[in-house]
């Protein structure tokens, strides 16, 4: 049983290496191929490229395990409002999901 265990965190780690070097090294040839193109930046190197993934990953990623609100959040604020909308204001609101409302939608006047 201690072998089994052993052996899917090996596999897992291998996975993930591999992974990791995979994004590193796409970053980096996207990188060197627009970015010193486009604004002059200097070209990266491989470890570059990982540290770069790694600042992302701090700067807007979750972490797992991390407190904070759930993935999900907006979908129960979203319930929460709708339980608080009359029947008029809800049928506004699906009258706006279905292209009613706004510049784009089948109800708006053309612009003059």
């Amino acid at each position: 049983m201690r072998k089994n265990w052993m052996r899917k965190v090996l596999k897992f780690l291998v996975i993930a290496a591999v992974a990791i070097t995979v994004f590193s090294l796409l970053v980096m040839v996207l990188w060197n191929w627009l970015m010193p193109t486009l604004f002059g930046w200097p070209v990266i190197t491989f470890w570059q490229a990982l540290g770069l993934l790694i600042l992302i990953k701090i700067l807007f990623g979750r972490f797992p395990g991390r407190p904070g609100a759930p993935q999900w959040h907006w979908r129960r604020r979203m319930m929460e409002r709708w339980d608080r909308m009359t029947p008029e204001e809800r049928e506004k609101f699906r009258h706006g999901l279905r292209g009613g409302l706004g510049p784009f939608g089948s109800s708006a006047e053309p612009e003059k």
